[in-house]
């Protein structure tokens, strides 16, 4: 990977493995589908059982799938639109479909339920792919800040009975074949500003952090990484005030001791976002490194200086999800 290649060169590529025509128009796509029930509203007024498809030019066969879901804290029920359309901007002439997933805020369920949610929605994009020319065999999983919390407990949590949940479409594996988390908040015990009753992880619990720490732990992607896990790309900003840099980096160690395949880019000019920053402004950008891990003889390879961009994640993502 480098952080130098141009999204031209990434969409010749597709082109060449995929025969999809790659074009980019600057634009935000509309949804080609939009507002599809993965799974009965619930409360009955809620959008968090809702997802949009933003599917790429007509294809010869069928195309990955990349879930999108945008953080708000676990406060918001409508994360398919808080950023969807950017990313469909740049996957979609790559040939990936995407899909803006949104999952219930922590007002309308406590954890585990935005697990179950997202894993409902995994289940449905698979039991559902013939329908829209997706491969049910490649899904990927993207998400910022509480997104990328929730992009990295569904990858290291796939298809674990006891983590299922009985929401929309059961009986379909639930697993994903990479994810991309930026900014993910991981163990929310490590966290001191949000121990407080009134923090957003103790609304995602629902119980005060350092009264519910069994809870607490359970919430930690960290916690469930085997070794068996898809590959995982990090990004973090070494001075995100929201969710510490540390945060993202004991996701990346705990990767790392198991001989995951994974890959944590840091930024040392960077806050807690935008998360489009971290890809496309200089200034931001700037003295960003890249490590990464193998499985592979569990290879280390040390920080080294990078250049992050959207070529970056989308090579990352046809690495993995082109079979």
């Amino acid at each position: 990977m480098t952080g130098s290649r141009s999204l031209l060169s990434v969409c010749l590529a597709a082109v060449t493995a995929t025969g999809i025509a790659c074009t980019r128009t600057g634009k935000t796509p509309s949804p080609t589908h939009a507002n599809i029930a993965y799974a009965p509203a619930e409360p009955a007024q809620s959008r968090g059982h809702l997802l949009d498809l933003y599917l790429p030019a007509a294809a010869a066969k069928p195309v990955p799938v990349v879930i999108w879901t945008g953080g708000s804290g676990w406060k918001s029920d409508n994360g398919k639109e808080r950023g969807a359309g950017l990313v469909a901007a740049q996957l979609n002439p790559a040939g990936l479909a995407v899909a803006g997933v949104s999952i219930r805020s922590s007002a309308q369920t406590t954890f585990p339920g935005q697990l179950y949610d997202i894993k409902a929605a995994i289940r449905w994009l698979r039991a559902n792919a013939a329908s829209y020319n997706l491969d049910p065999d490649h899904i990927g999983i993207m998400g910022n800040s509480s997104g990328g919390w929730t992009a990295a407990i569904a990858a290291v949590t796939g298809d674990r009975p006891e983590l299922e949940g009985t929401v929309g479409t059961l009986g379909v594996s639930s697993a994903v074949q990479a994810a991309v988390a930026f900014s993910p908040p991981t163990d929310f015990l490590a966290m001191d500003a949000h121990d407080s009753a009134t923090s957003r992880e103790s609304h995602l619990l629902g119980c005060a952090l350092q009264t519910c720490p069994e809870k607490a732990r359970a919430a930690n992607p960290a916690q469930y990484v085997t070794g068996k896990e898809p590959p995982i790309m990090i990004l973090h900003g070494e001075l995100d005030q929201k969710v510490p840099h540390s945060q993202g980096e004991l996701l990346y160690e705990a990767l790392k001791k198991a001989c995951d395949e994974a890959v944590f880019i840091s930024l040392p000019k960077a806050g807690h976002g935008p998360f489009n920053a971290f890809l496309t402004r200089d200034a931001i950008r700037e003295g960003a490194t890249i490590r990464s891990t193998s499985a592979a003889g569990c290879k280390v390879t040390n920080p080294t200086p990078f250049t992050p961009t959207w070529g970056t994640v989308i090579e990352f993502l046809n690495r993995h999800l082109r079979g």
